[in-house]
């Protein structure tokens, strides 16, 4: 068994029509040039999709192989999903409204076969322009008949809950809702490690590349489609936690797949790293550094994703600024 110590990956830059580059400004991401980057995978084990290790001696290793080969040590009490790294962690950045979608929940994807995964999402708001919206679930009394005949007459906008957001709001997104990210926003998405999605409605528009519109997906997503979700599912009121040193932390969403926190941490203050269990740390903010004795020094900053393994020796994280992030962790 190699050293245990904290690691970093390279991202994986997704390039989306409704694609921007705040991810450069915002979380310090240098994005290929020219391009609509619209999502960054910062941690992903799929068969199509592979996070790779970018620092210490573990260098150039997928998370995968890391999975294999270190166990219980990387993942302690937590799962695999399906034999992968039980979550999905992105950054996304919507220069405008994303298509309507519906993911399959735990049931559903058992009666659509061995090749669909339910995907269990949240959304924490890192920026939004005035006036920013998400869609979240079906109004109440609407069907999913309704949704059925709305989806053929481009109607389903009339029939999606609305919400205003602003920075530091979380939402979470039970599989089955119906829901859709509007214009302007950058969002942190942590989730369970599925790519499905069907797509209910793209807003009526023509994708210029091809001159046509969107696929949609209306068998199987109106079959996954759950609409008894209303608001008390979607925001939860946040608990605030304990005995975590200078740090101050919330527990935002706690849900079958994941649960998030966020911690904020003053320059020159300690948070002691002795869960001995996996998480994931998406630093929103600042910079700091983890450090445990002989066994490892390792420095992060804005827009870094950081795995923080089960077996990871015991030490501390130090903010070098005023530090905000979101811990992801499996329950």
């Amino acid at each position: 068994m190699s050293r245990i110590y904290p690691l970093l990956f390279e991202p994986i830059f997704k390039e989306r029509i409704w694609g921007s580059r705040n991810l450069a400004s915002l979380l310090d991401k240098d994005l290929p040039a020219g391009a609509e980057i619209g999502e960054s995978w910062e941690l992903v084990d799929l068969p199509s999709d592979e996070s790779v290790v970018a620092n210490g001696a573990e260098k150039g290793a997928s998370l995968h192989d890391l999975l294999d080969r270190w166990g219980a040590d990387l993942l302690g009490g937590a799962q695999p999903a399906g034999g992968r790294f039980p979550l999905l962690i992105k950054f996304l950045d919507a220069k405008d409204v994303l298509s309507v979608q519906v993911h399959p929940d735990s049931e559903a994807a058992a009666a659509l076969g061995p090749d669909v995964r339910p995907k269990y999402e949240a959304w924490y708001i890192i920026h939004a322009e005035p006036g920013a919206v998400i869609y979240c679930g079906l109004k109440a009394g609407v069907t999913v008949d309704d949704l059925a005949a709305a989806s053929r007459d481009g109607t389903v906008g009339d029939l999606l809950n609305r919400y205003q957001v602003e920075p530091g709001q979380m939402y979470y997104l039970p599989a089955g809702t119906v829901h859709a990210i509007g214009a302007g926003l950058v969002i942190a998405e942590p989730q369970t490690p599925s790519d499905v999605t069907y797509r209910l409605f793209d807003w009526n528009r023509v994708d210029p590349k091809t001159g046509t519109g969107r696929e949609l997906h209306l068998d199987k997503g109106l079959q996954v489609t759950r609409p008894q979700y209303g608001t008390d599912d979607f925001v939860l009121p946040p608990e605030t936690l304990a005995g975590f040193g200078d740090a101050r932390g919330v527990r935002l969403t706690a849900c079958e797949a994941f649960l998030a926190d966020r911690f904020d941490l003053a320059t020159g203050g300690e948070m002691p790293i002795a869960d001995d269990r996996m998480a994931v740390w998406m630093m929103l903010a600042g910079k700091g550094r983890f450090v445990g004795g002989d066994e490892y020094d390792v420095s992060v900053s804005r827009g870094n994703t950081v795995l923080l393994p089960a077996a990871l020796p015991h030490g501390v994280f130090r903010a070098e600024q005023d530090c905000t992030w979101l811990r992801v962790s499996v329950p």
